[in-house]
């Protein structure tokens, strides 16, 4: 698609790596700020006309709040905010599987700071979208080829 891509996991700050290291899970006081740092960087690229692709774990409905519109989202829960910041267009990208297909994938990683026993916590904190947010749901029991071709038509579908 030629669009910007970030990994969110790359702007964790190093106390949240060190929890996570620890085996210890994240709760919302820690990804909040991280889910803030995101969304300014999504703000900035939309400002800049420039289409981006984020690889994100927004496990719950308020955390895709905050990347749609930044702090002001987490007393309302709502991804909207008047003024000069509108809410961000967002499309999410619900990847579905069972936990083993995952855990399966989590033990390839190799130096990454998430522990393959953190992935209970996430499963118990997810909250899957639904409607009203802007979100398909693509099976990852499917090839990475049918994943990417799903998500790119759905993006191209606007």
């Amino acid at each position: 698609l030629g669009w910007k891509f970030y990994d969110a996991d790359d702007y964790h700050p190093l106390e949240n790596k060190k929890k996570m290291e620890a085996g210890i899970p994240l709760n919302d006081e820690d990804r909040i700020p991280w889910l803030c740092t995101l969304h300014g960087i999504l703000r900035r690229e939309d400002t800049s006309r420039q289409d981006t692709i984020l690889a994100c774990s927004a496990l719950k409905k308020m955390y895709r709040c905050v990347l749609i519109s930044g702090a002001s989202a987490i007393e309302s829960n709502q991804p909207e905010q008047p003024g000069e910041n509108p809410a961000l267009k967002i499309l999410f990208v619900h990847l579905d599987g069972p936990m083993d297909i995952i855990a399966g994938r989590l033990e390839k990683r190799r130096g990454h700071f998430m522990p393959l026993e953190l992935l209970k916590s996430q499963f118990d904190t997810l909250e899957p979208p639904s409607a009203p947010e802007n979100f398909i749901t693509v099976s990852l029991e499917k090839s990475l080829t049918e994943i990417v071709l799903e998500i790119e038509s759905a993006i191209l579908q606007g």
